[in-house]
């Protein structure tokens, strides 16, 4: 098994939260400028409309990917600043909201999103991460 030191893993959690930031920025400007051009729109089953315009699109009246965006600055600013215990909460948030966004695509609206999934992927991985620095203190 390889171990990483802690400083190793905070530079992975930031590159993921960069990463989770360019996304969820992505998706929200799909969701306000509407573009003609949508990558993520392959067919029925494989698009975000879901996140952008379907019944997915807000929680609690705010832009789904808007959170997703809020989470993953906190996330970023844990890892630079070595809050381990906000680092982990927000983690923890961040999976089970990435986790609720998945059922409902999957077996409420049936469809699936190849960026939420990047997302979902993403949060696992932070969220795993977080655990290690956790254990770690």
């Amino acid at each position: 098994m390889i171990k990483f030191s802690t400083e190793r893993i905070y530079l992975y959690v930031k590159f993921l939260a960069a990463l989770g930031i360019i996304l969820a920025v992505y998706l929200l400007w799909q969701q306000f400028a509407r573009p003609s051009f949508q990558p993520c729109s392959i067919n029925a089953t494989v698009n975000c409309d879901a996140i952008i315009s379907g019944e997915v699109a807000k929680t609690l009246g705010i832009p789904t990917p808007l959170y997703g965006l809020i989470g993953y600055i906190v996330i970023l600013v844990a890892a630079f600043y070595r809050k381990k215990k906000l680092l982990f909460g927000m983690a923890s948030f961040g999976l089970l909201f990435c986790l609720w966004i998945a059922y409902r695509e999957l077996f409420e609206l049936a469809v699936i999103c190849p960026v939420c999934i990047l997302c979902q992927l993403i949060m696992i991985s932070v969220f795993s991460l977080a655990v290690v620095v956790k254990r770690r203190a």
